[in-house]
């Protein structure tokens, strides 16, 4: 039976969580997910999990942070001050906001504290710092 090497594209159900347990997010209810390995579509610790693997074998992959999204950064949390955000704007912690660089491109953030006149915002990916256990099962090697 063939198995997936790293140039192949793929379609997976997957479960991912927390090491306590918790579901960040699965494919159930979903199609599978498809991608093609090497492109840097997915986590390089899930990518690299999938190798070897043949169709409909499941399996569990542990990934340590560094293989995922990388380490929890502190200086990549920044206060804002509340004058600067568009004045309709009612800032909750949790709430998803988006700044434009100088050079155009986005940074998604996350309201992570309310002052009375800053907000402090967040660009870690929301699972930086964390390592990951994902379910698998490879549906096809397309």
């Amino acid at each position: 039976m063939r198995k997936v090497t790293s140039t192949d594209s793929v379609k997976i159900h997957y479960t991912g969580k927390l090491t306590d347990g918790q579901v960040f997010d699965s494919s159930e209810g979903r199609d599978p997910l498809e991608f093609t390995l090497g492109q840097g579509h997915i986590i390089p610790g899930l990518e690299k999990g999938l190798i070897d693997m043949e169709v409909n074998e499941k399996k569990t992959i542990s990934i340590e942070f560094a293989e995922a999204y990388g380490e929890f950064r502190p200086e990549l949390k920044q206060q804002v001050p509340k004058d600067m955000l568009p004045p309709d704007m009612t800032p909750e912690v949790g709430m998803g906001l988006v700044s434009k660089t100088p050079d155009g491109s986005e940074i998604q953030l996350v309201v992570d504290e309310i002052g009375d006149d800053f907000i402090i915002v967040d660009a870690n990916h929301p699972l930086a710092g964390k390592d990951l256990i994902f379910e698998v099962e490879l549906v096809e090697i397309v």
